[in-house]
């Protein structure tokens, strides 16, 4: 029986509920979500106390995530609550005055907890060794030095874009003095910790609402084909051109940005003034825009406590997506997984590329069949759609868009066609890419037609212009096979120059 989860993430910008499900299979997925972008930091007094006002904003937020919650039966309820809370300085009679009203009790992180917590929803979601881990919050960020995927440093600013926005009022912008302030102020607090001097040219991954946001203003200006934000590298220019359009404009122009919320209007250019000057700081080497964060990692820490940490998230991904297609032939596409890692071997045998290659045919093998799922006379179509628009984490957009590819592959002209609106990303060498490792894979399909795996064991040679097949252990005749063969064989030669033969040359017990 599946079972139902939620987080309620009570940030100084914004309050969010995600409730997540998993599977009789062990799958997990979002199934509902809301946020409000109620601003607690905004009634921090002078006292450093959180006001009446802003308890109620919050009580009321919760008793309206409350009942959609109830809607969804939830096996358990967690609020957890960051900086707003953390440092005020009444926030023992906050947690109080929410249990009182809600039932609910406030799990308050610390900023190390915080910083973990984000870290393992990143690192979980992205294939990246080592870097730099930057969450912008509204009243904290969390800056994370991890080396081949452990957490080596870690420590809170004690500000984030709300924050900082009272202190420096960008309403009417941000001109080259007031940046220079703000940039000391955090460099003041980058000071503090000296061994961020010792690591250079790393990639700075980036969560958090200022990282989307500054993600979906760049893809809106350069017209980009996917609608996905996680995992989109940028360059230091592309920020930096970008930022300094935002500090030039007024709050009311500002809002007409497209790709910009208007709820972030206020925001973004604090919020944007941390993570320029955290990447010139630490001499990185790019940006990596990541959609995961704090809330997936409470997930994965709370409900998968044996094993929150995903040592391969491209392969815990297509697990996943697996799993949650329960009508997907798995003995078959497994099967046809491993056939294809055969013929690719022997025609890319000293083929530099075979290694990437490799890695896209095998997500392709694993998941061609899921558009089946849904409807298999169009089952190409949703195919490819599925793939796209699900989860294949550790993939960048390009790789995701090729493995979709290969995977409803049909014909060259075909996939043509599907992917005309993202030439951005998709370019003629690529096309042929996809061209010869969807007939590896159509030939592979092919050798398990009858979807009975009946292929025990297989020999392959390669003769001038041939590709032999030799079946030397199988459990049927494989006639069926035979003849679908026979019919990709032409196709198969004008992309990879050998014909395919198919023998039976069984082995006597």
């Amino acid at each position: 029986m599946s079972q139902r989860y939620g987080i309620i993430d009570i940030g100084s910008n914004s309050i969010r509920l995600v409730i997540y499900e998993k599977t009789e299979q062990g799958a997990h997925r979002v199934v509902d979500g809301s946020k409000r972008s109620a601003r607690l930091s905004s009634y921090i007094n002078e006292q450093g106390e959180l006001s009446q006002e802003g308890i109620h904003v919050l009580i009321d937020t919760l008793k309206i995530f409350q009942l959609l919650a109830k809607q969804h039966q939830l096996e358990e309820l967690v609020p957890i609550a960051t900086a707003a809370i953390r440092n005020a300085a009444n926030q023992a009679d906050i947690v109080m005055q929410v249990e009182q009203e809600t039932s609910l009790h406030i799990k308050i992180l610390s900023g190390l907890e915080e910083a973990e917590y984000g870290f393992l929803g990143m690192i979980n979601s992205i294939s990246v060794q080592s870097g730099f881990l930057l969450d912008i919050g509204g009243g904290s960020s969390e800056l994370t030095l991890f080396i081949d995927r452990k957490i080596i440093h870690s420590f809170s600013f004690p500000f984030g874009c709300v924050s900082l926005n009272k202190q420096f009022d960008s309403k009417q912008g941000l001109n080259d003095i007031e940046l220079t302030q703000l940039y000391e102020e955090i460099e003041r607090e980058l000071a503090k910790h000296d061994w961020i001097a010792g690591y250079k040219h790393l990639p700075l991954v980036a969560v958090g609402g200022t990282a989307r946001a500054v993600g979906k203003i760049h893809q809106a200006s350069i017209d980009y084909p996917l609608a996905q934000t996680h995992n989109y590298p940028m360059s230091d220019a592309d920020v930096m051109e970008l930022f300094n359009q935002l500090r030039a404009l007024p709050h009311e122009k500002r809002k007409k940005t497209n790709g910009l919320s208007k709820d972030r209007a206020d925001v973004i250019i604090p919020g944007l003034a941390i993570l320029t000057k955290i990447f010139q700081y630490t001499d990185a080497e790019r940006y990596v825009i990541c959609g995961a964060g704090l809330r997936d990692g409470v997930f994965h820490k709370l409900f998968f406590p044996e094993q929150p940490l995903h040592n391969n998230p491209l392969e815990y991904s297509i697990e996943n997506l697996i799993a949650l297609h329960t009508a997907l032939p798995r003995a078959h596409t497994d099967h046809i997984s491993a056939l294809a890692d055969q013929l690719l071997s022997i025609l890319m045998k000293d083929d530099p590329s075979k290694q990437s290659y490799a890695l896209y045919l095998n997500a392709a093998a694993r998941l061609y069949r899921i558009g089946a799922t849904i409807e298999y006379y169009q089952f190409a179509k949703h195919t490819f759609y599925l793939i796209v628009h699900s989860h294949l984490n550790g993939l960048s957009h390009k790789e995701i868009l090729l493995v979709a590819a290969i995977a409803s592959f049909r014909s060259k002209g075909k996939a043509k066609s599907e992917l005309k609106g993202y030439s951005k990303l998709i370019s003629q060498v690529d096309l042929d890419t996809i061209s010869r490792l969807g007939y590896v894979l159509q030939l592979a399909a092919a050798l398990d037609r009858s979807e009975a795996q009946s292929i025990q064991s297989m020999e392959l040679r390669l003769d001038q212009d041939t590709l032999h097949i030799s079946v030397t252990e199988a459990q049927t005749d494989m006639e069926l096979e035979t003849h679908n063969v026979e019919d990709l064989a032409s196709d198969f030669k004008k992309h990879w120059g050998v014909r395919p033969i198919l023998s039976m040359e069984l082995k006597q017990n």
